[in-house]
């Protein structure tokens, strides 16, 4: 299952007070929930942009925190700095990573916007995808004038806040406004090129950024720039939409490189900028020798671009997530001017670091076998039916990777590749309920720690027990439902996938079925515990189906094994 994860990125009007600046940090973190990836303070423009991360909900409340922490210890009145500005907390923007919309981001920031505002008395303004009105979406129409126009925009209607609308008074004159959105990931990238030259940078920049360049008179490059009938000049658009880009030279690395923002990754992905650059370079007699990822990148970036130079090689895309990861960097040369560690710049893997040491599923083989064997009662069952489950989609997903580049086969990897990548999922999942067993225990056991003295805390214990039984039936249940689901995939492997490897898709239907039949037995054990027989009783008469269907399939797929075998 995809964590749900959200980056959020406040710009404080502070960045010469380190202990200003450390106190908002430790009020972000303190919320808990979320992980702080970078503070960049600013000498010069008085301003730190602070980039954390972490699931919706406490984002959202590590946000208030860190505005709550700006609006108490920073006070305008007194801000001066390069960079626009219009409260301590000027602008906070929520992006999503991962699991989770735009849509779904903005409705989260108006929410941020109105809490500010009635319980901070912060007047917010909503902007990009939050925006409230169209001509906001632009952040600078919400700023116009800075922190020093307030008194006149607070008091018209058209120029107020979106919440916390009131006049100008000596709270405002302290906090100054806020401004809350959201918008898609902002991915900074820089393309290294064979030459040192920046004017030919700069032509290759303006062939594809969406602003593109000024229409000339006669000659392209000297020619007397067209104007429009107010004065400004006409532009030719580039071909990549949300960019921004220009050309300069690097002397660290003795190059020059396209510069380029990427502002809506989902309509110019990373990748088919990397392409259009290489394509307008080679135009210019220029070539591509590799990209800087600047910042962090999201994961779905990476595995987007691995599985666009999968397909042009006509490769399964059902490969592992790392192997895919390892190609997106090679293709466009991400390791090209120091060791690219994906570990280190890809932020669901930054978050994923400390859970990791904690997961079954990270252990070796052996490692997990042993832990399994001690005298604890978990991992138990319920993880090795998950785990079972997970090898049978793994045997699927390899039957299908090889078959997808079987010689004489050519023309069907795309057929071998939808179905790996389907097994691809299906592990996943699987994968992901082995240390949900895990956790199920582990909350029916945390209740048992509950106070159980007086009857009101007898009462909470009952309660928290029963919804503990609960979730430790429902998660077996999935771990069936999911490994019902490998054997259309074992079984297409089976009949269409490469007959050498015929046992492998049998082997992967005992493996579901055991899968299935051994998740039955934990619905059936835990539902036992529920005090609701009508959900108890349904609960295991879907264990029950599934399981009778389960073994009607492996009997399907194994009467083609053998078949193909004799």
């Amino acid at each position: 299952m995809e964590k749900r994860i959200v980056e959020c990125v406040p710009n404080f009007s502070e960045g010469r007070d380190k202990e200003v600046i450390r106190q908002i940090v430790a009020a972000i973190e303190a919320s808990g929930g979320v992980k702080v990836l970078d503070v960049d303070p600013g000498e010069a423009t008085n301003r730190t942009v602070v980039t954390f991360v972490g699931e919706p909900d406490a984002v959202v409340e590590a946000a208030f925190a860190g505005v709550k922490a700006a609006a108490e210890r920073i006070d305008m009145r007194h801000h001066k700095g390069a960079h626009p500005r219009m409260g301590a907390t000027d602008v906070l923007p929520l992006v999503p990573v991962s699991g989770i919309t735009l849509e779904e981001c903005a409705a989260l920031a108006r929410d941020l916007a109105r809490r500010i505002a009635d319980e901070l008395h912060v007047p917010t303004y909503c902007y990009e995808a939050a925006a409230l009105r169209p001509e906001r979406r632009n952040l600078a129409v919400c700023r116009a004038g800075e922190y020093e126009a307030l008194p006149e925009k607070l008091s018209r209607e058209e120029s107020a806040p979106d919440f916390g609308a009131r006049p100008y008074d000596e709270g405002v004159a302290r906090t100054g406004a806020t401004t809350v959105g959201a918008r898609d990931f902002l991915i900074a990238v820089n393309f290294n090129l064979n030459t040192t030259s920046t004017r030919r940078a700069n032509a290759i920049a303006f062939d594809v950024r969406e602003k593109g360049r000024p229409v000339r008179e006669g000659n392209p490059i000297t020619g007397r720039i067209v104007k429009d009938a107010d004065g400004n000049p006409v532009m030719r658009p580039g071909t990549l939409p949300a960019t921004k880009a220009i050309g300069w030279y690097i002397e660290e690395y003795g190059i020059a490189q396209v510069s380029m923002n990427l502002t809506d990754i989902s309509r110019t992905p990373l990748h088919v900028a990397f392409d259009e650059v290489c394509r307008k370079a080679d135009a210019r007699g220029v070539r591509v020798t590799g990209t800087e990822i600047v910042g962090l990148v999201p994961k779905r970036a990476l595995l987007e671009a691995g599985r666009y130079f999968l397909r042009k090689q006509h490769r399964s895309t059902g490969i592992a997530e790392e192997e895919i990861v390892r190609l997106a960097v090679k293709s466009m040369g991400l390791d090209d001017l120091k060791p690219f560690h994906p570990e280190e710049k890809v932020i669901e893997y930054l978050l994923e670091a400390d859970e990791k040491k904690k997961r079954l599923i990270d252990m070796t083989c052996k490692g997990f076998a042993e832990e399994t064997a001690s005298e604890s009662p978990a991992p138990g069952g319920g993880s090795i039916s998950a785990y079972m489950g997970a090898l049978g989609a793994a045997l699927g997903t390899m039957v299908a990777n090889l078959s997808s580049h079987k010689a004489g086969w050519d023309d069907r990897w795309e057929e071998f590749s939808d179905w790996a990548e389907q097994g691809q999922a299906l592990l996943r999942e699987l994968l992901h309920l082995v240390d949900e067993d895990t956790e199920a225990f582990n909350r029916i056991m945390a209740v048992f720690a509950m106070p159980k003295s007086t009857d009101a805390e007898k009462a909470a214990r009952s309660a928290a027990l029963q919804e503990a039984t609960l979730y430790a039936t429902q998660v077996p249940l999935r771990t069936m439902k999911a490994a019902v689901k490998v054997f259309p995939l074992v079984g297409a492997m089976a009949s269409e996938g490469n007959p050498n490897s015929v046992s492998d898709a049998g082997v992967g239907a005992l493996a579901a079925r055991s899968a299935v039949l051994g998740a039955c037995l934990n619905v059936k054990i835990n539902a036992a515990g529920l005090k609701d027989r009508a959900t108890a009783e349904a609960l295991v008469a879907e264990a029950e189906a599934l399981a009778a269907e389960a073994v009607r399939r492996e009997a399907e797929v194994l009467r083609i094994v053998e078949q193909k075998i004799q």
